[in-house]
């Protein structure tokens, strides 16, 4: 049984950013597209009718009223489609206690244990899936829960502690 490695520190914005963007498919989630898609049509309906009406009341020809509402319908649902998806774009990043507890990372024998104020998370090894090493930061991929982040500054300029945790996660993840 080998002691485990530990790191710990606060994470910051940017590398919640970082974090959120090797998660995350897109700006905006899937519900966003689905909703916006789901009431575009229904607007866009709604508009046909109003304007048939109102073109039918002042006495346009049919061929007017029909030519006049759908361009209106059509304007109208992808105007909607698109200010629906703008008011979804996530702007926020991060959740809960991600920026302000400190998180602990240990590695140990049988796996990775992930501390945040009172709450602790253990991922075995098998359910590590990859290791993604950017500028200044190095990423856990972990297959059934978000990435883990881990930036070079919690260990605050030493460089052989880095390395041995590097060395200790590389011979730990199969690559």
């Amino acid at each position: 049984m080998t002691e485990p490695l530990r790191v710990s520190g606060l994470l910051r914005e940017q590398d919640v950013k970082r974090l959120t963007r090797l998660t995350r498919g897109g700006a905006v989630g899937p519900t966003a597209v689905y909703y916006a898609g789901v009431t575009a049509p229904v607007i866009s309906a709604s508009m046909a009718i109003m304007v048939r009406e109102a073109t039918r009341m002042i006495g346009l020809s049919d061929y007017w009223q029909w030519f006049i509402s759908a361009m209106v319908a059509a304007l109208a649902g992808i105007s909607w489609y698109l200010i629906f998806i703008r008011w979804s774009y996530r702007h926020k990043f991060g959740r809960g206690t991600e920026m302000t507890l400190e998180t602990q990372i240990s590695l140990t024998d049988a796996g990775i244990v992930l501390r945040r104020g009172g709450i602790e998370t253990r991922m075995a090894w098998q359910c590590v899936t990859g290791i993604k090493t950017g500028r200044s930061h190095t990423a856990v991929m972990v297959r059934g829960a978000d990435a883990l982040i881990i930036p070079d500054a919690w260990f605050k300029g030493k460089k052989d502690a880095r390395t041995a945790f590097m060395a200790r996660l590389k011979q730990e993840v199969p690559t």
